[in-house]
């Protein structure tokens, strides 16, 4: 069993950046493909970006291309999503997950983390 633990959301003005991290239990996390999606209030949790077993692979949803950055540290068991030009519109709970097959869609997720609130004010 794989546990995840996001950190780094806060309070931004549009514009800025924010690092999120995740750090994962276990000894089996390179074998995980990584992500993150989010879940803005009154909608549905949507998927924002994902990282193959390597780092050598990595995935985005149209929205968040050229300005989220996605990242995996095997060494450490953390996987990272840099936030730069940050929108009003990307105010959401950002959650960690993980699967245990290559799927850089994370069509399906195996390991949820407990979510971290990013809010970015106009």
């Amino acid at each position: 069993q794989v546990q995840l633990v996001e950190s780094g959301g806060g309070l931004v003005q549009a514009g800025g950046s924010l690092r999120l991290s995740c750090a994962a239990s276990g000894r089996t996390f390179s074998r995980n493909t990584m992500g993150w999606f989010r879940q803005a209030p009154g909608k549905e949790r949507e998927f924002v970006a994902a990282v193959s077993l390597s780092g050598g692979r990595t995935y985005y949803t149209d929205s968040v291309k050229g300005r989220f950055t996605i990242s995996r540290d095997n060494a450490k068991n953390t996987v990272y999503l840099q936030m730069n030009s940050l929108k009003p519109e990307d105010t959401a709970v950002y959650y960690c997950a993980g699967r245990r097959e290559v799927d850089v869609t994370l069509s399906k997720v195996d390991y949820w983390g407990q979510g971290t609130q990013v809010t970015v004010s106009s």
